[in-house]
């Protein structure tokens, strides 16, 4: 290998590691924009409470409940959405942070792809540093177009999650690809399964904040204390399930091209379209339970808890079939890159 390699080799590595620094950094912002936004809008409910002379029950834990119903549970609500789509400074700070993370993250992926003389993607740790860097992207992106910021601390500590488990547990050097991967479906095929795995991280996250919020929301309706305050910046339980059907929808179209530009690849690479390797059946078994989740909503009316924990399940198999799989099962798929 040339020195030019390994120099961009070490450069991508410490662009990944000062990435997840700033991104941790990032994480402690919206998890302080959380906890800070949770209690100015108890402070503005008391307040509003004791101007319109609204009792405020006292609950379990000492803490006090506001008891209004009606229109004062409207009001309620209204100054959520109000003070939600406000540009809260930790948040401000968090978005900050997060666009420097990326740029830095893109920094050390463009390095890594010019050491290796290659797209960054032929092993686990290349996987997951993209994948990690196209979940932040994405995730970016949609805060053009709507407040998402209530995933930001999910988001953001995955992807931590993601490059630290890389830099542990999956490094390997810069390297060549085996034969098998020297094609130009390596672009094609790995890249939408990139992109895809990112949509499906989003919707992991709003699939577990939904059952969070639902659970919340039928405590509140039985008359029971807010114990998770910061619950209250972040969209009711159904608004979290519809966004998360809709994008789901987009993730699974890519990963149904995923599946069959993999079956094109194998069949110039081997001469057979499907073999049943291991790796093959899990993507294959992603794809029915992916399948299984849109059908159940759209037609048998799975909705609420049933579909956020079949979306839950689509992601947990993604992930066994990126670590598991790759590590533990033999077959032509075996590029993990580990020793």
């Amino acid at each position: 290998m040339f020195p030019i390699n390994e120099t961009m080799g070490q450069y991508s590595e410490l662009f990944m590691l000062l990435a997840a620094g700033t991104y941790t950094v990032a994480f402690v912002a919206f998890a302080w924009d959380l906890a800070k936004s949770s209690k100015t809008l108890r402070a503005v409910d008391l307040k509003a409470a004791a101007a319109a002379k609204v009792p405020v029950a006292v609950g379990s834990a000492g803490s006090e409940t506001v008891t209004a119903a009606g229109p004062a549970g409207a009001r309620t609500a209204g100054s959520d959405m109000r003070y939600a789509a406000e540009r809260r400074a930790p948040a401000r700070v968090a978005v900050a942070l997060t666009i420097l993370g990326v740029l830095i993250h893109g920094a050390g992926v463009v390095t890594r792809a010019i050491g290796a003389g290659r797209v960054p993607w032929g092993n686990m740790y290349e996987f997951l540093t993209t994948g990690a860097f196209v979940a932040v992207v994405v995730f970016l992106l949609a805060l053009v177009r709507r407040d998402l910021r209530f995933l930001g601390t999910f988001v953001i500590g995955l992807a931590v999650i993601m490059l630290v488990a890389a830099s542990v547990a999956y490094w390997t050097p810069v390297g060549h690809l085996v034969p098998a991967l020297q094609s130009y479906w390596l672009v094609i095929h790995v890249s939408i399964a990139v992109l895809s795995s990112a949509l499906f991280t989003l919707t992991f996250a709003m699939s577990a904040l939904q059952l969070v919020q639902s659970h919340r929301q039928k405590t509140l309706a039985a008359g029971g204390v807010d114990k998770l305050g910061f619950m209250r910046l972040v969209p009711d339980a159904l608004s979290l399930e519809n966004l998360s059907y809709r994008i789901n929808t987009v993730a699974f179209v890519g990963w149904t091209f995923t599946l069959m530009f993999g079956a094109i690849w194998a069949e110039k690479a081997w001469g057979r379209f499907w073999g049943w390797d291991t790796k093959e059946v899990w993507t294959f078994v992603i794809w029915v339970v992916y399948a299984g989740y849109l059908h159940a909503r759209a037609t048998r009316g799975w909705t609420g808890t049933r579909a956020a924990w079949l979306s839950i399940v689509g992601y947990l198999c993604v992930i066994f079939n990126f670590t598991i799989v790759n590590q533990f099962f033999n077959g032509l798929h075996s590029y993990s890159g580990l020793t």
